[in-house]
């Protein structure tokens, strides 16, 4: 029996499949991956029963990334990254989707593709088929490679995309890989010669990364351009005439609007002022009525989901995206990443709304749009990718959490109202006149509420009615008076309205926009005020008006919209790949050759704006190479800075900082420091040289003394771990020696929380040469306070392993991890050398057990 496999983007998104199409009688077994379960079923295909493997990646299998020495900040001038060798490496190893897709895809007759069907679905469908075409079955001479084309998560589409299957588009798999190497090369030099020039200048910077988007800093400057307008405006005063008058038959009375609207003349709005107080009766000039319509909405696109969800449910756009993608994979909604507004011409209104009839909140108005029927959708517009966003079974609140029922309850209420009437209304406007100056009073009466009437926040205000007037009837003017003014500067933009100016220039794409208003957030750009608007911080004000000094095309929207277009030229097999990026690369190249060498028109900026380091923080420690005392800064990031030596070292975030007794590492004469993890409650030493230029090829970048491979120093992991961390999966667990009497192991892993508790209140503890028999771990030597020693009357010192000797296996604590222990089996035994073939082991397969349940 031939085998086909078939892959989807997400786990979720493989299981409805699998589901759907074996009508719920697939087998689920685990893979290697451990993440991507495998459905397997049996099925006909093209007419030929064959056996079926679904399953499924995580999102892009590959990244872009540069090669080996090019990724170093230091040694790597960022010039030559726009001409560094690149390659595609997996993207979560810790995954192993690689090598998991081989397996399952060897020998295999044909593959489908369930990717999500955008340009990033089309680019993930080549990167599985680069990995799995190798090693598929190649003797049938078949047909091997399908591509399957959907919108909704639900049987009718699932089953009409398994009918229709095509092929992979490869022209727009070409466009993405042609953004990603441009996107790479571009805001990876930016981004490393700002970062590296600013934060060795300046100490107060209040961002560890200070990054250039060729999307992002459009998008900032938009935020920016609009502050510059309210710091730039100057009030202006002005009139406006307050005038009311009494009807004469209901007797209320009502306040007029001027035809003039305002003047900016005080003494020709005194002079208009004293025109109408010689006349106090206002005659009614004319009566018109008119019946006009408030238009029913389009059908729902990405962009206009995302404006709503964050001016009116104060939801992100980035948990936006969040959210409706996880609706869709749980098949509540379609496709939620399109840009089209109109829908296909068979799509089945009709099958959409009967799964709505019996709903709890909109069901009685969906049975009268299914008796009465339907309105045809106003017509939009028709991109080609995707039908507009659509709720595609009813769900209760029940079964959503709070944010996920708003959006979908705002989703399932747009598409109803698209095939609703349009609301009608009344709208009245009486025509006064005061002497020879006009006013007017404007009223509407709602008629018919149309599409309203499930939208109701879009109603007409029936409240705002005009009282009976008659043509000619005269009316006393009650009230006329004259109300100084000021002009109001504009506020600041609202996540809604940065959308809005990103679709219009062709900033980014429905798909991304949430990732770069996001990233100017957490790179601390701007911030999120009330009412989600965008207020631009120190820095990125300064960063723009640095771009706007030095090329105004770097922080102009024109120019990646122009870039977008050429890229769009390969989707659309109009364009050559290389002929397009090269080009792209020739363009940015040059000018961040120039920014380079005008970049002191920008460090005038930041001259204003921050402190330099000379300037900023308190000494702490001795340089190493003058033997002078370097200022601790503690702003982020933390630094260390040598007003001699000009010489800046980074330090571990949030962490607190200290001298560390005045010693010095023996390999460069810096003076240590010791760092407390106040949430972990870890604590560790580490050389600030090391730290940054670690001294060994085993020894990681960013690794305090505790991972140091240093044979002879004292403060190394060498002398001080004891074996590999229960809890994770790369971590030693080293002794502390600073932590009594409250003895302690940390381990080194600094995503790693364990902390394992030691012999409180004992005098000594160290830790010896000799290995543990059994499990591998080095054993403690501990000398016990005579009035709480555990040992025999009189007896204080002991050694042994603190997991296998039955006097110290009592006596610890592990508390603080992240999660449970989570194998307690000998799946990870592994530890990690000493020097010369010395390992440090992992507890055995019982003691793992035993570790288990100290955890607190």
């Amino acid at each position: 029996m031939r085998t086909v496999l078939m892959v989807a983007e997400k786990p979720s998104l493989a299981q409805s499949i699998a589901k759907i199409l074996s009508h719920g009688s697939c087998n689920t077994r685990k893979s290697i991956s451990g993440s991507c379960p495998v459905h397997e079923y049996d099925d006909k295909f093209y007419g030929e029963r064959v056996s079926f493997k679904v399953t499924s990646v995580c999102g892009h299998v590959m990244s872009l990334d540069f090669e080996g020495k090019y990724n170093n900040w230091e040694k790597v001038d960022p010039g030559e990254l726009f001409s560094a060798p690149t390659m595609k490496k997996e993207a979560n190893p810790k995954l192993n989707i690689i090598k998991f897709l081989e397996k399952e895809a060897r020998g295999v007759d044909a593959i489908v593709l369930w990717l999500d069907c955008d340009k990033e679905g089309e680019n993930i469908c080549f990167e599985v088929l680069d990995i799995v075409e190798p090693i598929m079955n190649k003797s049938s001479g078949r047909k091997r490679v399908y591509r399957a084309r959907f919108s909704a998560i639900t049987d009718k589409d699932i089953h009409e995309a398994m009918r229709n299957l095509a092929e992979p588009n490869y022209n727009e798999s070409l466009c993405v890989d042609s953004r990603q190497e441009l996107d790479l090369r571009l805001g990876c030099a930016f981004t490393r010669f700002q970062t590296r020039y600013f934060q060795g200048k300046y100490g107060n910077l209040d961002s560890s990364l200070i990054s250039y988007g060729p999307c992002q800093t459009p998008t900032l400057g938009f935020c920016v351009d609009r502050h510059d307008k309210i710091q730039s405006f100057k009030p202006e005063k002005y009139w406006v005439m307050n005038v009311e008058v009494k009807c004469p038959t209901s007797g209320i009375t009502v306040k007029l609007d001027w035809a003039r609207v305002r003047l900016f003349d005080q003494d020709v709005a005194q002079m208009f002022l004293g025109i109408i107080k010689s006349n106090d009766i206002a005659i009614v000039q004319s009566v018109k009525t008119k019946e006009k319509s408030k238009l029913k909405p389009q059908a729902l696109n990405t962009v206009e989901m995302l404006r709503v969800a964050s001016s009116s449910l104060n939801i992100g756009p980035q948990q936006t995206m969040q959210i409706a993608e996880r609706l869709y994979t749980q098949g509540y909604i379609s496709y939620p990443r399109t840009e089209t507004t109109q829908y296909p011409e068979n799509f089945d209104f009709k099958a959409v709304l009967q799964t709505h009839k019996s709903h709890r909140h909109w069901g009685n108005y969906v049975s009268s749009l299914l008796e009465t029927g339907f309105s045809k959708p106003r017509k939009g517009k028709d991109v080609g990718d995707h039908p507009p966003i659509t709720p595609m079974r009813s769900a209760s609140e029940s079964e959503l959490d709070h944010d996920s029922w708003r959006l979908y309850d705002y989703i399932t209420r747009h598409f109803m109202a698209t095939l609703s009437p349009d609301c009608v209304y009344l709208r009245t406007e009486v025509c006064f006149a005061v002497g020879s100056e006009t006013f007017y009073c404007t009223g509407n009466s709602p008629l018919k509420p149309g599409y309203t009437e499930i939208m109701p926040w879009q109603s007409i205000d029936g409240s705002q009615t005009v009282p009976k007037f008659e043509p000619g009837e005269e009316c006393k003017v009650e009230k006329a008076e004259l109300q100084e003014k000021l002009t109001g500067p504009p506020d600041y933009l609202t996540e809604a309205e940065v959308i809005t100016l990103m679709e219009k220039h062709c900033i980014g794409t429905d798909a991304s926009i949430p990732t770069h208003i996001n990233n100017i957030c957490q790179r601390n750009y701007v911030s999120v005020s009330s009412g989600r608007r965008l207020i631009p911080t120190t820095l990125g004000i300064v960063l723009v008006h640095g771009y706007r000094k030095i090329d105004p095309d770097l922080v102009l929207p024109t120019m990646r919209a122009a870039v977008e277009e050429q890229l769009n030229l390969i989707a659309a097999g109009k364009a050559k790949y290389e002929a397009v990026l090269q080009h792209a690369i020739n363009i940015f190249q040059q000018k961040f050759h120039y920014f380079v060498e005008q970049i002191s028109g920008m460090d005038q900026l930041f001259e204003v704006s921050f402190s330099p380091l000379s300037e900023t923080g308190k000494p702490m420690s001795r340089c190493g190479k003058c033997r002078r005392f370097m200022k601790y800064i503690s702003a982020t990031p933390a630094r260390l800075h040598c007003n001699t030596c000009d010489d800046t070292y980074n330090l571990p975030p949030k962490t607190t900082m200290k001298l560390y007794k005045e010693l010095r590492c023996p390999l460069d004469d810096f003076e240590l420091l010791l760092c407390s993890t106040g949430s972990q409650g870890k604590t560790y030493s580490l050389c600030p040289y090391c730290y940054n230029y670690p001294p060994f090829r085993d020894m990681k970048k960013a690794s305090g003394c505790n991972a140091c491979t240093h044979p002879a120093c004292s403060h190394s992991l060498m002398a001080l771990g004891v074996t590999g961390c229960v809890e994770c999966e790369n971590g030693i667990l080293v002794f502390d020696p600073t932590s009594g009497p409250k003895w302690k192991l940390c381990c080194n892993n600094t995503r790693c929380a364990s902390v394992v508790s030691l012999f409180k209140n004992a005098h000594k503890v160290s830790v010896t040469e000799s290995k543990c028999g059994d499990c591998g771990s080095y054993e403690l030597a501990v000398d016990f306070h005579k009035d709480t020693s555990p040992l025999d009357v009189g007896e204080t010192k002991h050694t042994g392993c603190i997991f296998c000797d039955h006097i110290f296996s009592g006596l610890i604590q592990v508390k603080k991890a992240r999660t449970a222990v989570r194998q307690q089996h000998g799946g990870r035994g592994r530890g990690r050398g000493r020097g010369r073939g010395r390992g440090r082991g992992k507890p055995p397969k019982d003691k793992m057990s035993q570790l288990a349940s100290y955890f607190v």
